[in-house]
């Protein structure tokens, strides 16, 4: 790693750790600005981490050979550090993030680091990059870790060395239209996972083959691509960015993480929520047909947060859902778990981490 020089524009105005980067946080969308320092930890091949550090933020130097670039071992993960009326800096469930790395680097053959270590090393990161934490209301910092094997490998096997690497940078809503609904097509030509496959963890080979059906269904004017299973084609699973819940008569429904499906944090969360709150939620196998018929649909995401569904388009049918009714399912929901988050609503179940 060749560490690289941080900028003098930024490192000047930022004597005062409650000061602010200068760009616009009013423009700030879903896209990468660089900031000031990552954290990297590296290890060998059954061996455990131990120690990493902050360096500056830069680029990385691999191998032509790194197993990650040429068999795709390496997963990652993503979550939020927000800046709270208060002044408060706080994560959201990051031990969550860390189990669900552990598990993916177990179903792909490498190392991981423990829950406290994953954590620690998040704090630290958002911490060292303070100054890019948006103001409350204008977004947060998305925290990208990632566990990649760079050692060099020719035939098909695990790399003998490998990299926890943490990056970050300021961002808004994932979507351009920010809290408008989404337009979703359902995908009925490419799967995004098998029985049996990866789909279920973070692993970065899940993600290049969707951006096909993706682009595709962006450039006919749609917000995502909604898969259904590789079985049957019959029912549904996740969007590219997020996972799915319907709602009929008062009933929430959304699909089960068998192994196809990513157990996201934010889905865990709303359904935790919603049983606390007395409603009915089922985790079972949903027809496509059967979510034509729904009362209502939204998705959930650390990145996308929570967000209604406008539509779904099918074999050319496009059903419309209701989303301004201030009595839907997901308005109830997402005021929880967004109160919650940014201190208004008591966290009762700990499953907020202050990093101040």
């Amino acid at each position: 790693m060749a560490p690289a020089a941080i900028s003098s524009s930024v490192s000047s105005g930022l004597s005062d750790e409650n000061s602010y980067a200068d760009i616009d946080w009013d423009t700030l969308g879903f896209g990468l600005t660089s900031t000031d320092y990552m954290y990297k930890m590296k290890c060998f091949k059954d061996e455990e981490f131990t120690e990493g550090k902050l360096i500056p933020y830069g680029n990385i130097e691999l191998s032509p050979a790194a197993c990650v670039l040429n068999y795709g071992q390496g997963l990652f993960e993503g979550l939020k550090a927000m800046r709270r009326e208060d002044g408060k800096v706080v994560l959201f469930r990051p031990d969550e993030n860390a189990l669900r790395m552990r598990i993916g680097a177990e179903r792909i053959c490498m190392p991981s680091p423990s829950v406290d270590q994953f954590i620690d090393a998040v704090k630290q990161t958002a911490l060292a990059n303070k100054h890019w934490i948006p103001p409350p209301g204008k977004g947060s910092l998305y925290i990208r870790p990632l566990l990649l094997g760079i050692g060099a490998i020719l035939g098909v096997a695990p790399a003998p060395e490998y990299t926890f690497l943490i990056y970050a940078s300021p961002v808004r809503n994932y979507f351009k239209e920010e809290s408008a609904a989404l337009n979703l097509y359902v995908e009925d030509q490419f799967d995004r996972a098998s029985r049996g496959g990866a789909g279920g963890v973070k692993s970065i080979t899940n993600y290049a083959p969707a951006m096909k059906p993706l682009a595709k269904a962006k450039n006919n004017g749609y917000s995502d691509v909604l898969y259904l299973d590789s079985s049957t084609g019959k029912y549904i699973e996740e969007v590219s960015a997020c996972n799915i819940f319907m709602v009929k008569d008062k009933i929430i429904s959304t699909p089960p993480t068998k192994g196809t499906i990513l157990p996201g944090v934010t889905r865990k969360s709303m359904i935790e929520i919603a049983r606390e709150q007395g409603f009915k939620v089922e985790e079972r196998q949903i027809a496509v047909d059967e979510l034509l018929e729904a009362d209502e649909a939204f998705c959930t995401g650390t990145a996308v947060v929570v967000v209604p569904v406008g539509s779904i388009t099918y074999q050319g049918k496009r059903v419309e859902y209701g989303t301004t009714n201030t009595s839907s399912m997901y308005k109830k929901l997402s005021s929880i778990y967004v109160g919650i988050q940014n201190g208004q609503i008591e966290d009762k179940k700990g499953w907020i981490v202050e990093i101040n």
